[in-house]
C-alpha cells in the first residue's frame, strides 16, 4: 500500500503509468462534482467509483481485498480512517470473482486517516477496512479508482 497526498504527487514518479493515469484524470476533472456511482474512463481497464457515506465504528465495517483490480482511494471531502493489514495475516473467506471481492476477518496492524487530497493505493495483498470513523462519525465523499492488474 502507498499513502500520500495529491499536493505531493510529483514525489511519486516511481508509480506505474496506469496509476499515474488515475492521478492525471483526478487532476483535470472535478471529481467532487461527480454524481455517486461508477464512471467509466477506459472500459474495464480503469474506472472510478464515486461514493458517499457516513463513517461508522470498526465493528460496523468489514475487511476486503481484491485480486483483479487495485484500489486508489482519493478523499474528496470529509475524513475517514482506513484500517490495513496484509491478507496473509488475515483469515480469508471465499473469494467472489464476479465482484472481485475477498472478505476477511482479523485485526489491523496499521491505519491511515484520509482527509481531502489524501490517497491510499491498495494492492491485492493489502487488506483494508474502510469508512471507519476517525474521531466521530461524519459524511465523506471519495473517489475510488479501480485499476485492472
Amino acid at each position: 500500500m502507498i499513502f500520500g497526498n495529491m499536493k505531493d504527487i510529483e514525489n511519486f514518479s516511481f508509480l506505474e503509468d496506469r496509476i499515474k493515469e488515475c492521478f492525471s484524470y483526478a487532476g483535470i476533472h472535478k471529481l467532487e462534482e461527480y454524481e455517486k456511482g461508477c464512471h467509466e474512463i477506459d472500459g474495464n481497464r480503469f474506472y472510478v467509483n464515486i461514493v458517499e457515506y457516513t463513517t461508522a465504528s470498526k465493528e460496523e465495517r468489514f475487511w476486503e481485498a481484491h485480486r483483479e483490480y487495485l484500489d486508489i482511494h482519493l478523499m474528496l471531502c470529509g475524513k475517514e480512517r482506513i484500517d490495513v493489514n496484509f491478507i496473509r495475516n488475515m483469515k480469508q473467506k471465499e473469494y467472489q470473482p464476479e465482484t472481485d471481492f475477498l472478505s476477511m476477518d482479523g485485526e489491523r496492524n496499521g491505519f491511515v486517516i484520509l482527509t481531502p487530497g489524501d490517497f491510499l493505493i491498495c494492492y491485492p495483498e493489502d487488506g483494508h477496512r474502510t469508512a471507519v470513523s476517525a474521531a466521530e462519525t461524519e459524511k465523506v465523499k471519495k473517489a475510488i479508482f479501480k485499476v485492472r492488474i
